[in-house]
């Protein structure tokens, strides 16, 4: 028998995204989302609080990008999570993370994650929060990749479990789709 939980959107496997963006200085920010997906062929939506830094940038800059977050970097993805960039300045080098700027977007790849996606700013609607933008290119290493294609065999991303508060690795394959 299944237990109503209440009204709770609890969409798994929730992505561990990191959404990076410029300071209004040129300094590179970062943030961890939860709250993200795709919403079209060529878009992303997430859902960030008015209130980050990375809000105000995005809305500034009109670009960020969204890294994957993997299992080899849950450390730094949790500290960017936990960190605000009003108050700690260089967020990403404090993680021991570097970046470079993206070559599409005005907005830092950080070169760690194995997985980026390019975005510009579509909207920002301040009343849902959420933030629609379109993936101009998608940035992979050599290393998670089979054939021209993403191996999560190779590649481990996490996933946010918002009912427990933990992180669960993803990769194990179990089927084949369309068979």
């Amino acid at each position: 028998m299944k237990q109503n939980l209440g009204n709770k959107p609890l969409i798994y496997p929730q992505p561990v995204l990191v959404v990076a963006t410029y300071n209004e200085d040129e300094t590179a920010n970062a943030m961890t989302a939860a709250w993200g997906g795709v919403c079209d062929y060529s878009k992303i939506s997430i859902i960030i609080d008015k209130n980050h830094k990375t809000t105000q940038n995005l809305l500034s800059k009109k670009a960020f990008t969204v890294s994957i977050a993997d299992v080899e970097h849950i450390k730094q993805a949790d500290y960017l999570g936990i960190v605000s960039g009003k108050s700690v300045k260089d967020k990403i080098s404090k993680a021991g993370l570097t970046y470079k700027k993206s070559p599409t977007v005005n907005a830092p790849v950080i070169n760690d994650f194995p997985l980026t996606l390019e975005c510009n700013l579509i909207s920002y609607d301040e009343k849902t929060e959420r933030v629609i933008g379109e993936v101009i290119g998608t940035l992979a290493e050599e290393s998670i990749l089979t054939e021209g294609k993403i191996d999560l065999s190779k590649f481990h991303p996490i996933t946010f479990d918002p009912m427990n508060h933990h992180y669960i690795s993803l990769g194990e394959k179990v089927g084949n789709a369309f068979s």
